[in-house]
């Protein structure tokens, strides 16, 4: 009897290998979420106007989407584990490099190639939890690695824009700088890199990725202008928590993710797609429409994030089950791109709505982008149920 209860109870989500690659993807998003909001105000005080402090995010973006284009095949090829430990080391780099600048053009002329080592830690980072999940709960662990992100990004912005307002930028760039040598650290422990002794030339991904790539690029269109813009409305406002909005999304995804967890996914997980989807785009609405300002944002905040953050624990779960084992940076480099080529377009053209007609323009730019991923969101969910 005892031995009939072992064989049934389902495989440990939380091994080493799991808080492991948890861990890496807590502190990468804790420190990347205190640099987002602060580098746009820097900006303002080395002279950037409101519409041109969102540029930093816009190229950024373009270098990580450009790099996710090779950094994901290329971590199949030569190991996911020495990824991350040489794209900490060098993202490390970076930020060390901002805390000395003092011209604007100097963030600019960074924001490309740091973009691209970004791409490479996050697509290897990924790609090494498909090594350390179990197969027959993928999505439970998806959506349990999935509160590694919000959870910093929970309090990176209050405390990134706290040390700024007290002591400026550069220690952000110096400490920040610190802990990207702790995470290369952490990197060593990962699972051993096998890659292949004749590496096949680069190839496009697989074709069921393309549909939620889309998902993912309308999606960043909107999210692309929160990061950079959210915290100077609180400012613009006079709110006493400028950064609120960032970390009431974050509470969004995590309190969404507890509830799923305790209610389950169901045999196709991704038939819950279309409804969180809805959910952020009801978020970016309320951001666009309501009048207010911090209750506003708190509210917009917890619905958009709960939407959205379901929207990454679906998809990746969804390409961990089609998606060919050896190819998996591949995949993950291609959600990485269009997400981010999602986020650098929509950082520029609602930056430029938000200079030209204020804030509320561009939120509204936002939920209709969200809006437009709906019908590959059905379609892909029809798929699921075939």
């Amino acid at each position: 009897m005892t031995d009939s209860v072992e064989a049934s109870a389902p495989p440990r989500l939380w091994t080493r290998g799991f808080l492991l690659v948890w861990a890496i993807t807590f502190l990468t998003f804790f420190a990347a979420f205190q640099l987002f909001p602060t580098v746009p105000l820097r900006l303002r005080e080395l002279g950037a106007s409101l519409g041109e402090s969102g540029r930093f995010m816009s190229l950024f973006t373009a270098g990580s989407a450009t790099g996710a284009l090779f950094t994901g095949s290329l971590g199949d090829r030569v190991g996911h584990r020495r990824m991350v430990v040489t794209c900490a080391l060098g993202y490390g780099a970076f930020l060390a490099a901002y805390a000395l600048l003092a011209n604007r053009w100097g963030f600019y002329l960074l924001a490309f190639p740091h973009g691209v080592v970004w791409s490479g830690l996050l697509t290897a980072t990924m790609a090494s939890l498909g090594a350390v999940l179990p197969e027959s709960r993928q999505t439970d662990g998806m959506s349990l690695y999935g509160l590694a992100s919000p959870g910093g990004v929970v309090v990176g912005p209050v405390l990134g824009l706290w040390i700024q307002q007290h002591w400026g930028f550069a220690p952000i760039g110096w400490y920040l700088a610190g802990l990207f040598v702790l995470l290369g650290i952490l990197g060593t422990s990962l699972p051993k890199d096998h890659p292949h002794a004749a590496p096949e030339p680069f190839q496009l991904p697989e074709a069921s990725v393309f549909a939620p790539a889309l998902v993912f690029f309308s999606v960043a269109l909107g999210y692309g202008a929160l990061g950079s813009y959210t915290a100077q409305e609180g400012l613009a406002l006079g709110m006493p928590v400028p950064s609120v909005f960032l970390s009431c999304m974050a509470l969004g995804m995590v309190l969404m993710r507890l509830a799923m967890a305790k209610r389950g996914f169901g045999r196709r997980p991704i038939r819950l797609l279309p409804a969180m989807l809805l959910g952020a785009f009801a978020g970016m609405a309320i951001l666009a429409l309501l009048p207010g300002g911090t209750l506003r944002h708190v509210l917009s905040a917890l619905l958009y994030g709960a939407g959205y953050s379901m929207m990454h624990t679906l998809l990746n779960a969804r390409l961990l089950e089609t998606v060919d084992p050896k190819r998996r940076g591949a995949a993950f480099g291609a959600l990485l791109f269009s997400f981010d080529a999602g986020i650098g377009l929509g950082s520029f053209a609602l930056g430029w709505a938000i200079g030209a007609w204020g804030f509320r323009a561009g939120w509204a730019l936002g939920a209709l982008a969200v809006l437009a991923s709906l019908p590959t969101a059905r379609r892909l969910s029809r798929v699921a149920t075939t």
